[in-house]
């Protein structure tokens, strides 16, 4: 398997930690970074503020919580999409939120994924899973 750049965006400490023992359960070997609101999303990719003069990788695919601090999910999702130059990053919106205005919503802004978080690690572990066989075997990534 191809080495694939995760970026994670995700205000929730203990989820951040869950995913990367959920990628770890699933053995991806991919780089995964985090930031913990939209801002900072928006601050890595276009390698601004903190990120400045820190070497970053370019993510492969994004993981998209919606309801962040300082710029929400579904913001920082619109302007990813709007932005030529990372409008083909592929955004998965990975949330606690079922609704379907959101879905709706997210999907309209370009969203390629929205997925529920489960409830549990072992359902976590398996959705990871699920992932790594679609988009990190399956799919074929606009890989720069």
């Amino acid at each position: 398997m191809k080495s694939i750049s995760i970026l994670m965006a995700d205000d929730d400490a203990d989820d951040r930690m869950l995913m990367k023992k959920a990628f770890e359960a699933n053995q991806l070997l991919n780089i995964l970074q985090f930031v913990e609101n939209g801002a900072e999303l928006l601050d890595y990719l276009k390698m601004k503020g903190k990120f400045l003069q820190v070497k970053t990788v370019r993510p492969h695919v994004i993981f998209l919580d919606l309801n962040m601090p300082k710029v929400d999910g579904r913001e920082a999702l619109s302007l990813i999409k709007a932005d030529p130059d990372l409008r083909r990053i592929p955004v998965i919106v990975l949330t606690t939120s079922t609704a379907q205005d959101d879905i709706f919503q997210t999907y309209d802004l370009g969203a390629n994924s929205f997925i529920s978080k489960p409830s549990s690690f072992s359902d976590l572990v398996e959705v990871v899973g699920k992932l790594k066989e679609y988009w990190f075997n399956t799919v074929a990534l606009p890989i720069t």
